[in-house]
């Protein structure tokens, strides 16, 4: 995943532009960037590995020493930027959020024009990178844009830094947001409508799907005015956002609570406790609590003073062992319990597993698992998400085809789908005995699309039930 922000200000905009970028941290976990331009010493740029140390602490040096009107930045999981580039629409640096599937066949239709690509690490390219030289095929940035939305397969929204103000275009479904805040004398074009909150920024507006604006020190502009046929990913309210975030003027804490109180409605078992995998589930716990009178417990804390979220060793044995060491069990609030875990979703299910081994080891006297989402069946193809991977990781598809003895058909599948169907609860029931759990009742999806509460048409669910 990854999240960008960007600020136009009379002064030096660096100290909002460093906090602004921070608050991204959860959204990312490998690089991190800065681009700054001042009108006498022109563009600067740096990016650093935050995979073994948080965003502030790799750019501490560079947020007393770069200086400049107005600057970009991004975390991200994937490609390093922001890229500076150079071409006929002057310097310009860039950073995007999004995924392109048909990377390949724009690089062959664009290297036909002399342009080449600097691979990264892995054989591929990077992303930032292709979408400005697709920019740079057209006369200027509005056609630019326009054409980045026009022949990519994916999803991408994205910042430019120019030396007359910002651009912030979103994605032409609007899978991922962009919000536009202002204070005397500074605008700010933000992925999290929170992240410029503590700078005194007051919301401006939400960018609608396709707009493209411009951000400078007086305000923001509209250049391409945007469309109401949004597809945001539902994913951003479920785990991805923070929960002070808006998306669609719709905050992630109270989608939470609104789905544990779901959950709680549809149950049939009385747990002494009802707690939630950090930090994730906590929120759907309380509404699972509040909704159904159990109490809410944690008999797990994970210890963050000095594990950066992103941290991982070197040698793969380790691995599992160091994605658990960070859980601490609390015994006297585990040990003879019927305990209830909320989580925010069940992926391959090794470590949701391991937690409740760990658990049992503890006292636990019962396991029930309910994940605030329902079964994931498809990997995302419009957005760089971890939770949401390739199918053949994901625990579903790999019972379902030990179900069916063979990979099934899209009819099958689609049964599969189907809360209601038996061959839905022959699949949760083989999932709930492999991974050790007591009983296991996930999110059905018309209550989760109902806790956002918003046009279910302008909520993308590919991953649940592949429908584009």
């Amino acid at each position: 995943m990854g999240g960008f922000f960007g600020v136009a200000s009379k002064d030096d905009c660096v100290f909002d532009l460093f906090f602004g970028v921070d608050y991204h941290s959860h959204l990312g976990t490998r690089r991190a960037g800065l681009a700054v331009y001042d009108e006498k010493e022109g563009f600067e740029k740096a990016i650093h590995n935050i995979e073994n140390s948080p965003f502030r602490t790799k750019f501490t040096k560079e947020s007393t020493s770069m200086h400049g009107s107005m600057g970009i930045g991004c975390i991200s999981d994937f490609e390093a930027q922001p890229i500076l580039v150079r071409s006929h629409h002057g310097t310009y640096a860039i950073v995007t959020v999004g995924k392109i599937n048909n990377d390949e066949e724009i690089v062959e239709k664009i290297i036909k024009n002399n342009t080449h690509f600097f691979e990264m690490q892995g054989g591929g390219i990077n992303q930032t990178e292709l979408v400005a030289a697709i920019i740079n095929q057209k006369e200027n940035f509005i056609e630019g844009i326009k054409y980045v939305q026009e022949i990519i397969d994916g999803s991408i929204s994205m910042l430019i830094l120019t030396e007359k103000g910002i651009y912030a275009a979103r994605d032409k479904m609007g899978r991922t947001p962009i919000s536009v805040a202002q204070k005397e004398g500074s605008c700010c074009a933000s992925f999290e409508s929170f992240a410029y909150l503590n700078l005194g920024y007051t919301p401006v507006k939400e960018l609608k799907a396709g707009e493209i604006d411009i951000v400078t020190k007086d305000g923001v502009k509209t250049l391409v005015d945007g469309s109401d046929k949004t597809k945001i990913c539902t994913f951003l309210w479920i785990y991805y956002g923070y929960p002070s975030s808006y998306y669609e003027g719709v905050n992630v804490e109270k989608v939470r609570y609104k789905c544990g109180q779901a959950l709680a409605r549809r149950d049939n078992v009385t747990p002494d406790v009802a707690a939630g995998v950090p930090d994730s589930g906590v929120a759907h716990a309380i509404g699972y609590a509040n909704e159904s009178g159990v109490a809410y417990s944690r008999p797990f804390v994970k210890y963050t003073p000095t594990w950066p979220r992103s941290f991982m060793p070197t040698h793969q044995n380790k691995r599992n062992l160091i994605a658990k060491m960070k859980l601490l069990p609390i015994k006297i609030l585990i040990d003879g319990k019927s305990l209830l875990m909320i989580d925010d979703s069940i992926v391959r299910g090794t470590q949701l597993r391991e937690t409740t081994e760990y658990l049992f080891a503890s006292g636990a006297k019962e396991v029930h698992i309910r994940p605030a989402c329902p079964p994931l069946f498809y990997g995302c193809k419009y957005l760089n998400f971890s939770r949401s991977t390739s199918e053949m990781e994901l625990i579903t598809r790999r019972v379902i085809q030990e179900l069916e003895g063979g990979e099934p058909s899209a009819e099958v599948l689609s049964e599969y789908t189907d809360p209601d169907s038996e061959k839905y609860q022959q699949m949760v029931d083989k999932i709930c005995k492999e991974l050790k759990f007591t009983s296991l009742r996930y999110h059905r999806l018309d209550d989760m699309l109902a806790s956002v509460g918003i046009d279910e048409n302008k909520l993308c669910t590919y991953c649940w039930d592949g429908r584009e």
